[in-house]
């Protein structure tokens, strides 16, 4: 297979309609690590139907157009695939349940040369469903390690936020249950590599890793606990690079430093002191 690069460009979405609950807004902050201790009631107003309220990264589940690189046309591999980049930008956060559509395209794809592999970036805006007010923009970069020397371009391939070089100015470390990735795909990413043993071995993994949003997940409540004062209006964007795989029951530690409006981040495994998340940059209000 070979990648056609005017037709993955022109790759076309389907509108993704998407229903949810208040079920399903508590169900996603269970699955990213909310709700261990039953006496914090800062996490128990995200988990907790009373007065529950939406975590800033609860988008990243909505409007889901599967894995749609899969499909033949592409021309990809997709058993080689790797999540590469995320970003997340709020206008203004969802309801705890409604009515949304999301909508995604194909912003770029970039020819890192034979042997090198190829990106795929991609966007996808939410919308309500009801009044058509934009909601939220995802940006993804998905790293397709088998599919370089197609004749596309080469770039311009965006540069990663840069971390200073001082010590962190916050850490934040969050365990992970042993049950973290079984509980997160519920939300809607059911790629067994996440589940079953002999799928993860296949990969070249000691067994099911957690999912990369799930990471992403704890590391936006690690940010909105620490620099938001828990205010789930103040995290209005995140980015961040995907570098390593973190194994369910294992513990994240986000290190942060901010800089007026600012924050950039990074987050690490304790147990193997392995970075997980790198280049990481939010901004607050």
């Amino acid at each position: 297979m070979t990648i056609n690069y005017d037709k993955l460009m022109a790759w076309p979405f389907e509108d993704v309609r998407h229903t949810y609950t208040t079920r399903d807004t508590m169900l996603y902050a269970l699955g990213v690590g909310l709700g261990a201790d039953p006496m914090n009631e800062d996490e128990l107003r995200f988990v907790f139907e009373k007065n529950l309220q939406v975590l800033p990264t609860y988008p990243v589940v909505l409007g889901y157009p599967g894995l749609w690189i899969k499909d033949p046309g592409t021309g990809v591999d997709w058993t080689k695939l790797v999540h590469g980049e995320q970003g997340l930008r709020i206008h203004r956060l969802p309801q705890t349940s409604g009515e949304v559509i999301g909508r995604t395209r194909v912003t770029g794809v970039i020819d890192k040369g034979e042997g090198k592999g190829a990106l795929v970036l991609s966007e996808r805006k939410i919308t309500d469903a009801a009044s058509g007010e934009l909601l939220c923009t995802l940006t993804s970069t998905t790293f397709c390690r088998a599919d370089g020397g197609f004749g596309g371009p080469s770039g311009p391939v965006p540069l990663p936020h840069a971390l200073p070089e001082r010590a962190p100015d916050h850490v934040c470390d969050r365990p992970t249950d042993a049950r973290a990735a079984l509980i997160y795909r519920l939300s809607g990413d059911y790629n067994p590599l996440h589940a079953e043993p002999a799928m993860a071995k296949k990969a070249g993994f000691l067994r099911p890793i957690l999912h990369g949003l799930c990471t992403f997940g704890s590391a936006g409540y690690a940010l909105l606990n620490v620099v938001c004062e828990n205010d789930p209006a103040r995290l209005i964007a995140m980015n961040v690079r995907f570098t390593s795989p973190v194994y369910p029951g294992e513990t994240i530690r986000t290190e942060m430093w901010v800089d007026g409006n600012i924050v950039s981040f990074r987050a690490r495994v304790v147990e193997r002191d392995v970075v997980v998340l790198n280049n990481g940059r939010a901004e607050i209000q």
